[in-house]
């Protein structure tokens, strides 16, 4: 079992590497096998489709990126401090895998599109995150009381812009972490109790 995980995460990591030489329009599955030094058998015994290995790379991405979020939904902080930070902590890691390497972010924004239902799973986790911090506020008496679920949604829609990848573009003007900063401050002290 554990060669099959190493196997798998083996062709993902090389899936990576073959997206970024060759972009998305040019990246094969065969490209996939020859940087393995395998038939392009031996890749689809793990992925029956090239689909379906572009989905578990995107899952893989989104996974990824939520790790550290979770840590800090999980954290012993105060509400408003963890929220704070998770959404700082979101924009942060999103604006610099845009900024640092836009090839392969637009890539993966691009299997993003290709595969709706694990953008879906990853904002349903998020939320949850979300909904967790939140839940953890309304425990504490630090936010005014509101339906998690309700708060949660409305925060993730407040900072759609410095999340969504369409609107990645304008992460690199500046003025851009001012602009965060404001609506940051907004949202935390929306939901505090008074």
């Amino acid at each position: 079992m554990t060669k099959d995980v190493l196997r798998v995460e083996t062709i993902l990591t090389t899936t990576e590497d073959v997206l970024r030489r060759h972009g998305l329009a040019k990246a094969t599955v065969l490209d996939v096998a020859r940087a393995l030094g395998v038939s392009h058998g031996s890749v689809y015994r793990h992925f029956p489709s090239k689909a379906a290995l572009r989905g578990a790379v995107t899952r893989r991405w989104l996974t990824r990126a939520r790790a550290v979020l979770a840590t800090i939904a999980a954290s012993d902080d105060p509400a408003p401090e963890r929220l704070s930070r998770w959404l700082t902590a979101a924009f942060e890691s999103k604006r610099a895998k845009a900024l640092d390497d836009p090839e392969l972010f637009e890539t993966y924004r691009t299997l993003a599109v290709e595969h709706t239902d694990v953008v879906e799973e990853h904002v349903t986790e998020l939320l949850a995150q979300l909904r967790a911090i939140v839940e953890a506020g309304l425990a504490s008496g630090d936010f005014a009381p509101t339906p998690p679920d309700v708060a949660a949604r409305a925060v993730f829609d407040a900072v759609a812009r410095f999340q969504h990848p369409l609107l990645a573009s304008e992460w690199a003007r500046p003025g851009i972490g001012a602009e965060f900063d404001g609506v940051l401050g907004l949202v935390v002290r929306g939901l505090l109790a008074r």
